[in-house]
């Protein structure tokens, strides 16, 4: 018994001391940070301050203090749309129009995105070609590009436009942005002031930290302003035979009958033939091929009778030389 208690009051000593060690060096490192080091929050450059009120965010000159939420300083933000559009067209050749629509996108001052040409099938099983392209042109060239995309087309199938207000998100996208910037500039500031080495490396790892963030939020902007700064165009080029519909004839019973004549006809023209044929042709051949075959069968059957009669007299020879 004593043995057992001896090692569990062994293992608390062991950590109440690790735990009194640990408590010595983190007192130590927060005694070494400067004040601004520790009012500075390092999430959203806002400090961790008790005041209920909206929380500030340093300036990026480090000179002092700016409330984004400042109803003062807020700009009215214009409205970001991004507008996209898809059509489906029926013209008489594809490969020709998605040339078209290739270089209206580089007179509008848009690129391709992606194009395909390839051989469908329609109704009846005839193959005929078709083509899809995507292209972006300028938002506010959108109009006119679809206008002279539709020019010429023998159908419109289709035609849908769509919006996405993303101006919240750009809103939010650039706040965060400059609080990431404000605090990059204040943990630069406090990494100058900072002279423990410890100090320094913890300041430059949180600064690595937060300049990532940054590009990652530049890289959002730069998407958003991008997909708001053109639209992008879908279109799908449908041949003009391959919409075609099935067509019918009339029906006309005089047609029909005189066809079942004529066949009836043809069908005892054959016949005839046929008999012909086989009374002239088939069954003499038939005959020649089956003389041979006969006289063979008959050959055939007296040997095995003469082998059969044989073998029966040599056993009732041997069957009276027993009863013998």
């Amino acid at each position: 018994m004593k043995r057992p208690l001896f090692i569990i009051l062994a293992v608390i000593a062991v950590f109440v001391i690790v735990s009194f060690v640990f408590s010595s060096l983190f007192a130590g490192r927060s005694a070494s940070v400067t004040p601004q080091g520790r009012e500075f929050g390092f999430g959203g450059g806002a400090p961790a301050t008790e005041a209920p009120a909206a929380a500030p965010a340093f300036d990026s000159s480090g000179n002092g203090q700016v409330d984004f939420f400042d109803t003062g300083s807020v700009q009215t933000q214009e409205r970001l749309v991004i507008e996209n559009a898809d059509l489906a067209l029926v013209v008489k050749d594809p490969k020709a129009r998605m040339a078209e629509i290739n270089a209206l996108a580089s007179e509008l001052g848009g690129y391709v995105v992606s194009s395909n040409l390839f051989q469908s099938f329609t109704s009846l099983g005839r193959e005929v070609p078709e083509a899809t392209i995507v292209i972006r042109v300028p938002s506010e060239r959108l109009d006119e590009a679809l206008d002279r995309i539709k020019e010429g087309a023998v159908d419109i199938n289709y035609e849908n436009r769509s919006g996405q207000d993303v101006t919240n998100i750009y809103i939010d996208l650039q706040a965060q942005l400059k609080a990431k910037q404000a605090a990059e500039a204040k943990l630069l500031e406090i990494m100058d002031q900072a002279t423990r080495a410890e100090d320094v490396l913890a300041i430059y790892l949180q600064v690595q930290q937060v300049q990532t963030e940054i590009e990652q939020l530049k890289g959002q902007i730069q998407f958003y302003d991008e997909s708001v700064a053109t639209s992008s165009i879908s279109v799908r080029l449908i041949a003009e035979e391959g919409t075609q519909p099935i067509e019918i004839g009339p029906w006309t019973p005089q047609g029909a009958a005189r066809e079942a004549i004529e066949d009836l006809i043809r069908f005892v023209q054959n016949f005839v033939d046929f008999l012909i044929r086989f009374v002239l042709l088939t069954l003499p051949a038939l005959i020649l091929i089956a003389i041979p075959l006969f006289l063979v069968y008959l050959a055939g059957r007296a040997v095995y009778r003469r082998v059969r009669r044989s073998r029966v007299e040599v056993e009732e020879v041997k069957s009276e030389d027993v009863k013998q």
